[in-house]
């Protein structure tokens, strides 16, 4: 675990107290473009996110279905780098010093970035938790202890085949939150299932005291209520990407409506998780 309580482990105390659920949003860093991502960051606590997602864009995220993949790109191509995501963070904490920020993605940009440097600079602009789905907890020593050690959260995913013989390996060095990701297969690919969600957060709940968010295939209010419903919050990332992409004109520059659009589609499905409170 962390040393000290992170903004993570804060959040959820807050909430647990007020017997509320977390409204976790994710967006892309730089997508469609710098000044528009951050606008939309800045705009998102407001709009009830609880805590935020930031996507490091990568040019082979496995994990991610078509709409984040394509935001992926859009950012890439525009020239965002990890130094840029963590500048972005670092210019919402100007701000903004109480709204936990977890960034999520894959190694390889880690790596050549350097582990301890990117978990050293991740720490100085604000960043509060690290989610990295292509590593494993056999390779904890490359970047989650690291990270555990310089004081950020490490959040492990959970997926419907993680049987209890594999869950203890995933929760060991968690902290945070947990996150169960509800469907088998790639993000925003297809609904979850209510009943099959609630045994598998039991489950889980059943081996640590970590709060337990789920995502992947939440698109609308009405799912997102029933959902947080059955666990500690829900994360929703593709359709609010999907919104970003459907607000580009034709050269693929944000409309001037693009951020209104997002964080009003964000308020929406903030008021959802809010009705399973």
């Amino acid at each position: 675990m962390a040393q000290t309580p992170t903004r993570l482990d804060t959040r959820f105390a807050q909430l647990a107290e007020a017997g509320q659920k977390a409204f976790v949003a994710f967006i892309t860093a730089g997508d469609p473009d710098p000044a528009t991502s951050a606008a939309i960051l800045a705009g998102l606590p407001k709009a009830g996110a609880d805590i935020i997602e930031i996507g490091m864009p990568f040019t082979d995220p496995m994990a991610d279905g078509p709409a984040i993949q394509a935001s992926s790109q859009r950012a890439l191509k525009i020239g965002q780098t990890l130094n840029g995501t963590l500048d972005m963070v670092r210019t919402f904490r100007d701000t903004d010093d109480t709204t936990p920020i977890v960034l999520m993605g894959y190694y390889n940009p880690i790596y050549h970035y350097g582990s301890e440097r990117f978990v050293s600079d991740a720490k100085a602009a604000g960043v509060d938790g690290l989610i990295v789905v292509d590593l494993p907890p056999e390779e904890d020593e490359e970047l989650c202890l690291p990270a555990l050690h310089g004081g950020l959260n490490f959040i492990r995913l959970a997926t419907p085949t993680t049987d209890d013989k594999r869950l203890p390996s995933v929760l060991k060095n968690t902290s945070g939150f947990v996150y169960y990701v509800s469907i088998a297969g790639i993000t925003g690919s297809a609904a979850p299932q209510k009943a099959s969600v609630a045994a598998n957060v039991a489950r889980i709940k059943s081996h640590t005291d970590l709060p337990v968010v789920v995502g992947f295939g939440i698109r609308t209010p009405e799912q997102a209520e029933e959902i947080a419903s059955i666990a500690d919050g829900a994360v929703v990332g593709s359709v609010l990407v999907e919104a970003v992409a459907n607000s580009l004109d034709a050269d693929g520059n944000a409309k001037p409506e693009c951020v209104d659009t997002v964080l009003l589609l964000a308020s929406q499905l903030a008021a959802g998780v809010n009705k399973a409170s």
